[in-house]
């Protein structure tokens, strides 16, 4: 419920401004911050608009997004107040950031917006830090084997996290199947090639460590 304890159709209330102004915050700071990490390390003069990450797709995505979440507003507005499951939207934009920033700044120039199909003499198959495959637990004696695609799994808990903080039901479950199907056609297409390049340590590094995307070996 809204701060007054009733449900509100004003579309300039407390519902509205709050999620969509996380909505757009969300956007800002991930699209801006992919360009200025992109441009910090490999320069602005090899990075252009594309690493915006402004796609096509992407707009259409987000507009449709605003599109239901007005209309849904007006016809069925208790489902835009259930805060519970708007935190936790806005929970998993926080954290989907966060691992894929972490993947971005632990590969640093190995890590592009588009998939390297030359090699080139800087790039290396990164096996540390949130990349990591097999380091063991000091406490525990355990191995502890994080993600090989962390910037494909913060996108895709980002991106889901989005539309869960709007409480939009029909683009949660969009975002899921599409962003999920674009990552089960991408990672063997990007994988090929990191086999090229590295060959029986990367065979290795997959058996190993998840992908870190569900169902997505």
């Amino acid at each position: 419920m809204s701060p007054e304890g009733m449900l509100s159709t004003d579309l300039f209330g407390y519902t509205v401004l709050r999620q969509l102004s996380q909505f757009v915050a969300s956007i800002v700071f991930f699209n801006g911050s992919e360009y200025f990490l992109a441009a910090s390390i490999h320069g602005t003069s090899t990075v252009d608009s594309s690493s915006l990450l402004f796609s096509k797709q992407y707009c259409i995505a987000m507009t449709f997004a605003v599109f239901e979440y007005v209309i849904e507003f007006f016809l069925v507005p208790e489902v835009k107040e259930r805060w519970l499951m708007s935190n936790i939207g806005l929970g998993m934009v926080i954290v989907g950031e966060i691992i894929r920033k972490t993947g971005i700044l632990t590969a640093r120039r190995a890590f592009t917006h588009n998939i390297r199909i030359y090699y080139e003499d800087h790039h290396e198959l990164i096996t540390h830090g949130i990349y990591r495959n097999s380091a063991t637990s000091v406490s525990l004696n355990i191995p502890c084997r994080i993600i090989r695609h962390p910037g494909y799994c913060g996108f895709f808990i980002w991106a889901v996290g989005t539309q869960l903080m709007l409480c939009n039901p029909i683009s949660t479950v969009a975002f899921i199947v599409v962003t999920w199907r674009f990552f089960y056609k991408r990672i063997p297409y990007e994988e090929f090639f990191l086999r090229e390049f590295f060959g029986s340590q990367h065979v290795e590094y997959t058996r190993k460590v998840p992908s870190g995307l569900p169902f997505i070996k």
